[in-house]
């Protein structure tokens, strides 16, 4: 007969990591909750990463937020750097005309 793993619910985690924000032990809010106090430090760790989003659903469902928050960040910075750059070379471009006007490089 195998044990069976037990889950946790979001509302469960975060009020064990408010029991230590609010200065209770490690030790003691593990051994209250019957927990491990390797679990507890993550759930602490995750809540002080993630905030509110820590412990969403199963597997790293916030994980993937930030990840997909980040390509979002990065999408804007390349579209901001090609913005800057078709300006300048529109610029360059608008010089190169006037001070050569046949485009001949000369």
């Amino acid at each position: 007969m195998g044990l069976k793993r037990r889950r946790f619910s979001k509302e469960f985690k975060t009020q064990v990591v408010r029991e230590l924000q609010a200065g209770k032990s490690l030790a003691q809010t593990a051994r209250e909750h019957q927990l491990n106090v390797s679990m507890v430090s993550e759930w602490r760790r995750q809540y002080e990463r993630y905030g509110e989003g820590a412990f969403q659903g199963n597997g790293h469902a916030y994980t993937e937020d930030a990840r997909v928050a980040e390509l979002e960040r990065m999408v804007g910075q390349l579209t901001m750097e090609n913005v800057l750059l078709k300006r300048g070379l529109a610029r360059f471009e608008d010089q190169a005309r006037r001070a050569g006007g046949n485009g001949s490089g000369r």
